[in-house]
C-alpha cells in the first residue's frame, strides 16, 4: 500500500473506534435530557453539573480511543516505500476499496481521496490512461465496434467473472462478443458510493474522451450494466447527449441487467427503519451509526436516482418520497432489459421477491406509477436465477447475442 493509503486508513480505524463513544455520549444526553425535563426548574443545577461531567468524560475517551490505530497507521506509512503498488491495482485490494467505496465513498471523496475510486477504465485489473498511445498498447486489436461493461454497488470490473455455479471459469460477455461479433470490450470501474448522476456525468466525459483518441473510428457503442451500472448509464446517455457529445450518437444498444430502475426493496426498508428510529431521541445515534450513514449511491437506489434533481434540495433521508423524473432514452439507440427472478414465474409472489435485491417490475421498468420506455419485445425474464448470476449467465449471453446481432430498430414514438 501507499503513503496516504496507509494513513487514511489509520485515519479511518481511528475513528470507527471513537465512534461508539459518540454514540453512547448521545444516548446517555437524549436519557438524561428526558430525566431533567420531567424534574422541570429542579433539576437545572443538577444539569449544568451533569452536563460538565459528562462533556468531560466523553471528550476524554473519544480523544483517547484514536490514538493507537493513528500511530500505527503513521508508523506503517512511514514503511511503505514511494514505489508501493496501490491497493486499486491488487486483486484483494481493489475487492476490499469496492467495498468500502460502495458503503462510504462519498465521504471518503471528500475525507480520504487516496482511497476513494476514480471512474475509469480498467484492463487486466490495470488503469488504463484515455488518450492514444495507452489505448493502443491496452487494446492493440481494437475495432470499430465498442462494448463498454458497468459493473454495478460495491462491485469492480472483475464481477462480470462472478455468478457460475460452482466457481467454474466460464467466459465473459466481453470475451464472448469480442469472438462472436468483433466487439472490443471495456470495463469501467468507478465509486459506487457518489451519486449516480455524479458517475454519470464522469462516465459521459470519459467515453468522449474514449470516441476522440480510439485507435480508429469508433462506429458502433453498445452500453451494458449490471444492477446500479444501468441507471449510471441511463444517467451517461442524458448527460453526453445534452452536453452534444459525439459518442452519443454511435450509440446503437442499451442493456440494463437486474437494474433497479424503480427503486430497489432494501434501500427502501433501511429508509424507513432509520426514519422510525430517528424519531425517537435515544434511538436516533444508532440510527445514524447503522442507517443513515449509508453512502449517496445507495441511497440513490431508494427509487432509481439517474439525474442530480432527483436528489437534490432535499433531505437525503426523508421518508418514501420518490422524486424520480423521467430520463429520457437516446433516440436513435434500443434499450432492452433483464429481470431474473428466484421463481419460473414472473408474476405473483415471483415477481416480489424478485432475484432477491431487485423486483421484477423495478428491472422491467414497469411499476403500477412509473414506467420506464422499455420496448415490449426489447425484455427478457430469466427465471431460476439471483442477482449475481445476471454477470456471467449463458440465457443473457443468449439474450445478448440476439439483440446485438441484429439491425437496430428505432424505439416506437410514446
Amino acid at each position: 500500500m501507499r503513503e496516504a493509503e496507509v494513513r487514511s486508513l489509520g485515519a479511518i480505524a481511528a475513528a470507527s473506534i471513537a465512534r461508539p463513544s459518540t454514540v453512547a455520549r448521545d444516548v446517555h444526553g437524549a436519557v438524561a435530557g428526558r430525566v431533567f425535563s420531567l424534574l422541570g426548574p429542579l433539576g437545572i443545577a443538577a444539569r449544568a453539573v451533569h452536563d460538565r461531567a459528562s462533556r468531560v468524560a466523553y471528550g476524554g475517551v473519544a480523544a483517547a480511543l484514536p490514538l493507537i490505530p493513528r500511530a500505527a497507521g503513521a508508523a506503517a506509512a512511514r514503511v511503505s516505500g514511494a514505489d508501493a503498488r496501490a491497493l486499486a491495482d491488487s486483486q484483494s485490494g481493489s475487492l476490499a476499496l469496492a467495498a468500502l467505496n460502495g458503503f462510504a465513498g462519498d465521504r471518503l471523496a471528500r475525507d480520504h481521496p487516496a482511497l476513494a475510486l476514480e471512474l475509469g477504465l480498467r484492463e487486466r485489473g490495470r488503469s488504463v490512461a484515455v488518450e492514444p498511445v495507452a489505448l493502443v498498447a491496452a487494446y492493440p486489436d481494437a475495432t470499430e465496434r465498442l462494448v463498454v461493461f458497468v459493473h454495478g454497488l460495491c462491485e469492480t470490473e472483475g464481477a462480470w467473472s462472478l455468478g457460475v455455479p460452482g466457481g467454474v471459469r466460464r467466459p465473459t460477455y466481453g470475451e464472448l462478443l469480442r469472438e462472436e461479433l468483433g466487439f472490443t470490450p471495456l470495463h469501467v470501474r468507478y465509486n459506487t458510493g457518489l451519486h449516480i448522476s455524479d458517475n454519470g456525468r464522469r462516465l459521459a466525459s470519459t467515453l468522449e474522451s474514449v470516441v476522440q483518441a480510439w485507435p480508429v473510428e469508433a462506429r458502433e457503442i453498445v452500453l451494458i450494466g449490471h444492477s446500479m451500472g444501468g441507471l449510471v448509464l441511463r444517467s451517461a446517455c442524458h448527460y453526453g447527449a445534452r452536453a452534444g457529445h459525439a459518442w452519443t450518437e454511435r450509440v446503437r444498444h442499451v442493456v440494463c441487467l437486474g437494474s433497479p430502475h424503480l427503486g430497489a426493496p432494501l434501500e427502501r426498508a433501511a429508509n424507513v427503519a432509520g426514519w422510525t428510529l430517528s424519531r425517537l431521541p435515544e434511538m436516533r445515534p444508532f440510527a445514524d451509526l447503522f442507517l443513515n450513514d449509508r453512502s449517496a449511491g445507495i441511497k440513490d437506489l431508494r427509487f432509481g436516482n439517474c439525474v442530480e434533481e432527483d436528489w437534490c434540495d432535499c433531505d437525503p433521508d426523508e421518508f418514501l418520497r420518490d422524486r424520480c423524473r423521467e430520463v429520457p432514452f437516446l433516440e436513435d439507440a434500443s434499450y432492452y432489459f433483464v429481470a431474473a427472478t428466484l421463481s419460473r414465474s414472473s408474476d405473483g409472489v415471483g415477481g416480489l421477491v424478485g432475484d432477491l435485491l431487485v423486483h421484477h417490475a423495478s428491472a422491467s421498468g414497469r411499476g403500477r406509477r412509473r414506467r420506464i420506455g422499455f420496448a415490449e419485445e426489447n425484455g427478457r425474464h430469466l427465471p431460476r436465477a439471483h442477482h449475481l448470476q445476471l454477470l456471467n449467465h449463458p440465457g443473457v449471453h443468449e439474450a445478448l447475442r440476439g439483440w446485438l446481432a441484429t439491425e437496430r430498430v428505432p424505439l416506437p414514438e410514446a
